[in-house]
């Protein structure tokens, strides 16, 4: 892995180095493109004087480099055969000059490009050495050390923004560790409970010499209703568990439909436990999978009978606000501090711990909190002041549905 690694940056530092030869090597050529031509621009514009003598007295003559000798009257056939050589032998001058500019510029090129890769390559190394530190760092990270940070000091820079990007990703990854943690911890000990009580109802049956069949059929029956228990334990875990995996199922869903029909089945234990229900359910739609839709309004409606007061109410409402369909639940019970109304909607969280024996675990609302964030909704609990809690999801427009997995 290490080697891997080290080869990997090594092709990084070579291709950083080899874009800025090329680079050198192409702004020194279009320079020395640049200087010939002006060089040779302003040698061909050139002119040079001879003078010659006559019987008339002595006459300058200009001669100008790549132009013809002009037609003058008053030059002999010998001072225009000198003029001629004059220019010729300046011609070639100037392309000795011009060559010899050509050759050394290209030396002089040829030179510096090496001297650009060498120091390209040095460059390269000392861009890239952050990135190692941080590449090493974060290979010695692991489940164990997640709380180390890379921790990059200096100016506000690239290497600083994605060193502090890093930090917030392990941050992030620390949190989803201790609390998988947590759950798992407290998934083994609800499921521990049950079996406990399995095993020492067995454990009585079988040492109990004098049982009869009346109390085999008594003690089958607590083992029937433990089973029971540890299977709804495990069926909210597998949902809590999809719903946090992300939707598979995408289609329009009828939330008034799914309400009335959960309020329908919820009749017998709010009749048993004297709770009226006060159900205002007018047409919304959205988008998502029906039968965590469903799970969810069950939950809520479930969680408002089984935490309330003898006579006490449950309040439901469906609807569209802005284009946007809601669910609403809210119910009378005991007073909910503040601030434990976020706890709630972590698993296994109960405020009173003494009542886990009642059928609940705890996970009714984390389950309700994660087919929310699945369906992109927001999930908002308020402590009603008289005593309960009212609950309200609010989905987004049909229209504008993102439905993306959950972390």
């Amino acid at each position: 892995m290490g080697l891997i690694s080290r080869m990997s940056g090594t092709r990084v530092r070579l291709r950083l180095t080899l874009l800025y030869g090329v680079l050198f090597l192409l702004s020194g050529a279009v320079l020395l493109t640049i200087t010939y031509l002006l060089v040779g621009q302003s040698g061909s514009n050139v002119a040079l004087s001879t003078h010659t003598t006559s019987s008339a007295g002595d006459q300058s003559v200009s001669v100008i480099l790549g132009e013809a000798l002009p037609a003058d009257s008053r030059l002999t056939d010998a001072e225009r055969r000198i003029a001629e050589v004059v220019q010729e032998q300046a011609v070639q001058q100037h392309a000795a000059t011009m060559h010899q500019l050509l050759v050394k510029s290209g030396v002089a090129l040829g030179v510096m490009s090496v001297i650009a890769v060498v120091l390209g390559w040095l460059v390269a190394g000392r861009v890239l050495r952050p990135l190692r530190t941080m590449t090493a760092t974060i290979q010695l990270i692991s489940a164990r050390n997640v709380h180390e940070r890379l921790a990059v000091t200096g100016p506000r820079d690239e290497v600083k923004s994605l060193a502090d990007t890093v930090d917030g990703l392990l941050g992030r990854l620390e949190s989803a560790l201790e609390s998988h943690k947590r759950f798992v911890a407290n998934a083994a000990h609800e499921l521990r409970t049950p079996l406990t009580l399995e095993h020492a109802l067995l454990e009585e049956s079988v040492l109990d010499t004098d049982a009869t069949a009346e109390g085999f059929r008594a003690q089958f029956k607590e083992l029937m209703v433990v089973s029971d228990q540890q299977a709804r334990l495990l069926e909210s875990l597998l949902v809590l568990a999809t719903s946090e995996r992300g939707l598979d199922r995408r289609e329009s869903v009828d939330l008034s439909g799914l309400t009335g029909d959960v309020l329908q089945a919820a009749e017998p234990k709010a009749r048993h436990h004297d709770l009226a229900v006060d159900a205002e359910v007018m047409p919304a739609r959205v988008t998502g999978d029906p039968v965590l839709v469903a799970r969810m309004v069950a939950n809520l409606v479930d969680n408002a009978l089984s935490y309330n007061v003898a006579g006490g109410r449950v309040e439901v409402a469906t609807g569209t606000e802005d284009g946007r369909a809601f669910l609403s639940v809210a119910n009378t019970g005991p007073l909910v501090p503040p601030e434990s109304v976020e706890l709630l909607l972590s698993p296994f969280e109960r405020l009173d711990r003494a009542a886990a024996d009642d059928g609940h675990h705890g996970l009714g609302l984390s389950i309700v909190d994660s087919i929310a964030a699945a369906h992109s909704a927001d999930l908002t609990l308020c402590a009603r002041p008289t005593g309960g809690l009212r609950i309200r999801v609010l989905f987004p427009g049909e229209e504008s549905t993102v439905l993306v997995p959950v972390l």
